[in-house]
């Protein structure tokens, strides 16, 4: 917002874009209200946010009675988009589209036959594993077990000891960034030495000091590629890092990404918030944002390229479908073919 009125605001008003900022403080219900207020007393055009999916759920459906345009940097949540509702857009890839990079990953690059999931058991590990399961089941080799531990916790004994008895291949996990590290550590004391993927909360100097040497060779699902070489990016790295102190996060790129998003749609519609809404839901180019290129997909999730990153010598390197040789479209036929074809041998 500095940047668009250093730049002359709107342009068609000559008037500066201001930011309300209103919180969200977990509460269910709160959120809603919060959501009138912007609206109804702060006369706002479009709303940008959304983090924790329970509350962005009651939030987006307020939303949709007030008719305002909601962009979402934040929650990843596959189900949030599943509304579809006509005012709800997301300017980052959600946790189905890094299920499938993870499910083509493990099935069709690396063959594994037996693989099993360790998750929270709030609703962030409950719906975040949701596609993986459902994909395994269709291409022909399910989950082998899926076990929940609670949020915070220090022994997994019971669920360690069951998932070893199923004898996996590899092991996803899926949960909040302290809760991974202490089960990666719970894992590797055991001496087991399979992969481990984890979701994009790992991704995080949090998860790298607890897991200490644990850390070294795990994969990781990630919403895009922080080292990518774009000017754009490297513009925004160093103007962010000049204005905060600190390299910008996932949250802060994406939520850059959308900001500008909603920017470009006043600037081109002008203050309808209708019409704000539709330039982004027809627009026919992707959204050149500093993340990578932004198509908006019929229910406006964000339906990007997604990526796969790797712990290695102490730095994170992030691979692409074209790296990992995994392109996509046609899984569920080219993995038929695969087992008709070791049937036939």
């Amino acid at each position: 917002i500095e940047e668009a009125n250093a730049a002359g605001g709107d342009l068609q008003r000559k008037l500066p874009f201001e930011l309300c900022v209103r919180n969200d403080n977990a509460l269910w219900g709160a959120s809603g209200s919060e959501v009138i207020h912007l609206a109804y007393k702060d006369n706002v055009w479009a709303i940008i946010g959304g983090v924790d999916g329970a509350n962005t759920h009651i939030a987006i459906r307020v939303a949709l009675k007030i008719e305002i345009p909601w962009m979402t940097p934040g929650d990843l949540d596959p189900t949030y988009i599943e509304t579809n509702i006509p005012w709800v857009m997301r300017s980052i890839g959600d946790d189905r589209q890094q299920n499938y990079i993870l499910v083509d990953y493990l099935f069709r690059k690396m063959n594994y036959q037996r693989v099993a999931i360790l998750r929270a058991s709030n609703r962030y590990g409950r719906f975040g594993v949701r596609e993986i399961r459902d994909s395994a089941r269709r291409l022909g080799r399910p989950i082998v077990i899926e076990m929940a531990h609670k949020v915070g916790a220090s022994d997994f004994t019971m669920q360690l000891d069951r998932i070893e008895a199923a004898k996996p291949e590899a092991i996803v996990y899926w949960g909040d960034t302290g809760d991974a590290a202490r089960a990666l550590n719970a894992m590797r004391n055991r001496g087991w030495k399979q992969p481990i993927m984890f979701c994009d909360r790992a991704v995080s100097d949090e998860f790298l000091k607890a897991a200490g040497p644990n850390a070294e060779g795990v994969l990781c699902t990630y919403p895009w590629n922080p080292d990518r070489q774009d000017p754009k990016l490297t513009v925004f790295k160093q103007a962010f890092k000049q204005r905060w102190g600190v390299e910008p996060d996932t949250y802060a790129a994406h939520a850059y990404d959308g900001a500008n998003m909603l920017i470009w749609a006043i600037q081109t519609a002008g203050l309808n918030r209708a019409k704000i809404r539709d330039v982004l839901a027809y627009r026919t180019e992707p959204f050149p944002g500093v993340t990578g290129d932004i198509p908006l997909s019929s229910a406006m999730d964000d339906a990007g390229e997604v990526f796969l990153t790797r712990y290695e010598g102490g730095h994170w390197k992030f691979f692409s479908r074209d790296d990992l040789g995994i392109p996509r479209g046609r899984v569920i036929e080219q993995m038929r073919v695969e087992r008709e074809h070791a049937r036939a041998e």
